[in-house]
């Protein structure tokens, strides 16, 4: 157990910024070990000559031959002058060990010491609890997201409520109406807390984050977590299909127009992700319907909860552009992959095109690809708000939308909330199967 501790201590000694963090958590255990480490350091020279008094001894003679060589009357003041002066020489000149010169060494000497870990567990179990994160790469990658997540989402809340607050909408008056007079316009502010300032209404908002209480809507007194938990799971679940769907599509697209560069079936698939690109998702969704809905009578117009078959038109039009953008990115990686020195090896031991590409191609030309994923589901779910628009969806993106009008700050921040942490969730998978599927990144997080 010691060893992990001091492994993450001297990772976290490395970095200025850790260094700060490691004090400020074990600001209980570093100050008095500090001054400890002081007085020890203090002491360490004179009880090395105290514990020696033939060395006082040796001094004392020292001045003696000196004064009856140049024949002088010893003089026992100017003679412990002497040996003050000498001594204190001599403590300046003593070797100490390197435990005792520096106090980061001073502390991990204290961390290998079970008696020093014992009387400070209680004041320093957040600090071990650090450093035994900060021992294990993975572990600690994982933290150091989930964290930086804490500061996106609190950075998320704060942009948000300011566009919303100093935007020039009158919620009581788009909510009233404009024969609302002002006294009924005064009573909704101080109903929903519109009159205070902005900091009392930016850290209201904020201890609703923290406790759950995401507060009332100002159309209708909904409450608006309950709102978000009866309309999130659509906008998932058509974002998810949505992905899955382009992935399944795009991966084996871009390869075989890698495996077939310059042939008829790479101009053929990379023209429909050009076009893919192009269209507009309100507008492929209205041809849908037209086609799909209203001339074959194929699928429903629009959603209907516990029916799958009316998730399939919105899935399709959401996956479009992405599985475009991922079959760009496929095929180009592969491309670029090919040309490694690696590739010419397995080419020359006579390996197969299949094998070539899906053992070695493939996982090396992973990592862009799934970061244009992670990057294109933010974009995706942005998206969704029109396609749940075109087809009737009672989703999370078509409830901020119809919120904006108004507008209904605590369900607008909720929601964007809500994808953001989405979002980050979804990036922080991305930055994990990093981890996995590149095996120089997994090595640096496991040396730290």
């Amino acid at each position: 157990m010691t060893h992990r501790l001091i492994k993450g201590y001297r990772i976290m000694s490395s970095s200025p910024g850790l260094t700060v963090l490691n004090w400020l958590f074990g600001i209980f255990v570093h100050v008095p070990t500090f001054f400890y480490y002081r007085i020890k350091f203090r002491d360490f020279k004179k009880q090395t000559l105290t514990a020696n008094p033939i060395f006082i001894q040796k001094l004392a003679r020292d001045y003696d031959a000196r004064a009856r060589y140049f024949g002088q009357e010893i003089n026992e003041r100017k003679k412990q002058t002497f040996i003050n002066k000498e001594y204190k020489k001599a403590v300046s000149d003593i070797h100490v060990p390197d435990v005792m010169t520096r106090y980061s060494l001073f502390f991990e000497n204290q961390l290998s010491k079970r008696s020093f870990l014992f009387l400070t567990f209680i004041p320093g179990i957040l600090l071990y609890l650090l450093f035994f994160i900060y021992h294990q790469g993975l572990v600690r990658f994982v933290v150091e997201r989930l964290v930086a997540t804490g500061f996106v989402i609190v950075s998320v809340i704060i942009i948000v409520f300011s566009l919303l607050y100093f935007s020039p909408q009158d919620p009581a008056q788009n909510i009233l109406g404009e024969q609302a007079t002002q006294l009924q316009r005064d009573n909704f502010n101080r109903t929903h807390g519109l009159d205070q300032s902005y900091i009392a209404q930016l850290t209201d908002r904020l201890h609703g984050f923290i406790t759950f209480d995401l507060g009332s809507t100002f159309a209708g007194n909904e409450d608006v977590l309950q709102n978000i938990e009866n309309r999130f799971p659509v906008t998932l679940a058509i974002a998810f299909s949505s992905l899955a769907l382009a992935v399944m599509i795009a991966i084996p697209i871009g390869m075989i127009s890698a495996i077939y560069v310059r042939s008829f079936w790479d101009y053929s698939f990379m023209f429909l992700a050009l076009i893919g690109l192009s269209i507009p998702s309100f507008w492929q969704g209205l041809i849908f319907i037209l086609t799909f809905a209203i001339e074959l009578d194929w699928l429903p117009s629009t959603y209907t909860p516990g029916n799958i078959a009316s998730l399939i038109m919105p899935v399709v039009v959401l996956g479009t552009g992405l599985s475009a953008t991922i079959a760009r990115m496929t095929r180009s990686e592969i491309l670029e992959v090919m040309h490694e020195d690696y590739m010419m090896t397995a080419k020359a031991k006579g390996l197969s095109k299949q094998r070539m590409f899906t053992r070695h191609a493939l996982p090396n030309a992973w990592i862009p690809i799934l970061t244009v994923i992670g990057l294109q589901f933010g974009a995706m779910l942005g998206g969704a708000s029109v396609t749940e628009k075109v087809f009737n969806i009672k989703g999370l993106g078509s409830y901020i939308v119809d919120k904006q009008f108004i507008p209904d700050i605590p369900a607008i921040l909720a929601g964007v909330v809500y994808m953001a942490i989405m979002i980050s969730v979804v990036n922080l998978v991305v930055d994990l199967l990093y981890a996995l599927l590149n095996p120089r990144l997994r090595a640096e997080l496991n040396d730290g």
